[in-house]
């Protein structure tokens, strides 16, 4: 009878009760199954080097740099470019705010076409057989719509402390970037030392932005858990395991298909554009007067008569609120809203090449705005990229590294379990001590099931070092609740395990310390091995040693009855 007591006092503890919990959740997860057809596998994911498959090591290509120039030859040339019309410039009136220059040309200039250059307000007279055109504009605007119309790319001027920073989202070397301002009577700006402030490579918002691009990409192919990861400002690393060489690049070359369209009656609605026509995609903006996140983007000369004729032809200018404009990314919804009244009552008049998508105004419509942005891109890139180094690991090769690991993690475990019977002479305390450290395995690989977390080389040598801490925090525990060899009287018990407990939560708190810095500067193998460090010592302290302490308790409260 009192053996039942104590069976029944130790499995009504709270503490086994969230242990046994957290194995038969593990073991969901992990979803283990044997068939004649594959044998054993699972839920898990492995990365490349137990998997198999291919890598790609793709470099950003762009540069960051301050430029200035002439107002009145940027305007000359972004027309030039543009409309292939040589004009005059008359005045060029730069104010604090603004700055405010005039030009005219022999030939007829239109409103549309101005607007398609996006570079400004215009105002537009004729007389005399001359086009005059007041532009109010700004300097980082026409640097900006230069550099992109001569490169075809696109530029992101951004306000630093110093002035104004342009990131060039292409290759473009030094000299070449001079060769190109000197056109304009411009230059790269110089630091205090007069060394040219320039330097190769993108921003780290651009670097992250590419990095979300392929990672949505690829999660909408429905693709297992492919990690994207970066390093440093200018290389992204991608691990394709289980795919070949051929597919991985063609995967991550291709864009997705972005399509826009209009709602004509009820569940029907009508084709406008695809992404090709969009030009462009701004940065997120925030409006104060409106309160309102929304993403900017440009539409080509086709694609803004497209959606001004279909606009008309659905009436969607006449009742904007009836007819909503939907976008689509590879057939799944991404936004959908109608046109604003004056939105509306413009595309009566004319073509709209420049369009804001609101979402809203709380931090839910920024990440919104953001993720828009991503997908208005359609999976294309906002940046060239440079494959760098590619490589394939073959599925057998992975398979054996597989192998191998187990018999690792095996051979470690069993080395363990000699060492602790050597030093106890004890199998009534060997058992629940290695029982516990297979738990904890379970329970890491459960955790990494559970959340998707592929595993690789690095992750499986993190969850042996997560055993090795266990075990010695397990000796720890044991070493001190042994007094003399045998259990104490119970006011010494509880002082004992105290003190225990408090030296494994200070030597755990000194390995997650220790990790962390991998985990937020840290990347790929590194990184993993962090993670799977510091899971598996969180998982030990809170869930799997509690639970050895009162088992072994038991054991050695129930050896010493014996006795």
């Amino acid at each position: 009878m009192r053996d039942d007591e104590k069976e029944q006092s130790l499995f009504k503890d709270a503490r086994v009760i969230i242990f046994i919990i957290a194995i038969l959740a593990s073991v969901i997860f992990i979803q283990p199954w044997y068939s004649s057809d594959e044998g054993f596998s699972t839920n898990l994911n492995y990365g490349l080097d137990l998997e198999g498959g291919s890598w790609l090591q793709l470099k950003l290509q762009g540069a960051v740099v301050q430029l200035d120039a002439d107002s009145g030859l940027l305007v000359k040339e972004i027309v030039n470019i543009n409309l292939a019309e040589d004009v005059t410039i008359t005045s060029v009136n730069e104010g604090e705010d603004d700055l405010t220059i005039t030009f005219t040309s022999g030939s007829v200039l239109t409103n549309n076409q101005m607007d398609q250059i996006g570079v400004g307000q215009t105002t537009i007279s004729r007389s005399n057989n001359l086009t005059q055109v007041e532009l109010h504009t700004s300097k980082e605007t026409l640097i900006s719509a230069y550099i992109a119309d001569s490169l075809k790319t696109e530029v992101i001027p951004t306000l630093i402390s110093d002035g104004v920073e342009y990131e060039i989202r292409t290759a473009i070397t030094q000299e070449e970037l001079e060769s190109l301002m000197e056109k304009v009577g411009g230059s790269i700006v110089t630091d205090i030392n007069g060394d040219p402030i320039y330097k190769e490579g993108v921003s780290t918002e651009t670097r992250d932005l590419t990095k979300e691009i392929l990672s949505d990409k690829l999660n909408s192919l429905g693709l297992k858990d492919i990690p994207v990861k970066t390093v440093g400002d200018d290389y992204i690393l991608i691990d394709f395991a289980g795919i070949d060489l051929a597919t991985a690049k063609n995967i991550a070359e291709k864009p997705g298909k972005f399509e826009i369209r209009i709602i004509t009656q009820g569940n029907q609605s009508k084709h406008v554009l695809y992404g090709d026509e969009i030009e462009s995609v701004s940065i997120v903006g925030y409006h104060e007067d409106e309160g309102q996140w929304y993403v900017p983007f440009t539409l080509t000369e086709a694609g803004a008569q497209a959606l001004q004729e279909i606009a008309i032809e659905t009436g969607a200018t006449l009742d904007p609120m009836s007819h909503n404009l939907v976008m689509y990314l590879d057939e799944n919804e991404v936004y959908s809203a109608p046109l604003s009244y004056s939105a509306a009552s413009k595309l009566e008049q004319a073509p709209i090449y420049s369009w804001q998508a609101s979402t809203g105004a709380d931090e839910d419509s920024k990440t919104r705005a953001e993720e828009l942005q991503i997908h208005l891109r359609a999976g294309a890139l906002p940046v060239n990229v440079e494959l760098m180094g590619s490589g394939h690991v073959d599925a057998a090769l992975g398979q054996q590294f597989k192998i191998q690991a187990v018999i690792a993690g095996m051979i470690a475990l069993l080395a363990v379990a000699f060492v602790v019977f050597r030093k106890y002479n004890k199998p009534a305390i060997l058992i629940p001590m290695v029982s516990t450290s297979i738990s904890e395995a379970i329970m890491i690989l459960g955790f990494a099931a559970a959340i998707g977390w592929q595993l690789d080389l690095a992750s499986i040598a993190g969850i042996i070092a997560a055993i090795g801490t266990g075990i010695d925090h397990l000796v720890i525990i044991t070493d001190e609740v042994l007094y003399e060899g045998k259990l104490p009287p119970k006011k010494v018990y509880l002082s004992r395990i105290t003190k225990a407990f408090g030296i494994i939560f200070a030597a755990a708190t000194t390995t997650v310390i220790a990790m962390s810095p991998l985990v937020v500067m840290g990347f790929g193998t590194l990184k993993g091995f962090a993670i799977t460090t510091i899971v598996g010592v969180l998982i030990g302290i809170l869930i799997a040693r509690p639970v050895y302490g009162k088992v072994i308790h038991e054991v050695l409260a129930a050896e010493a009855e014996a006795q």
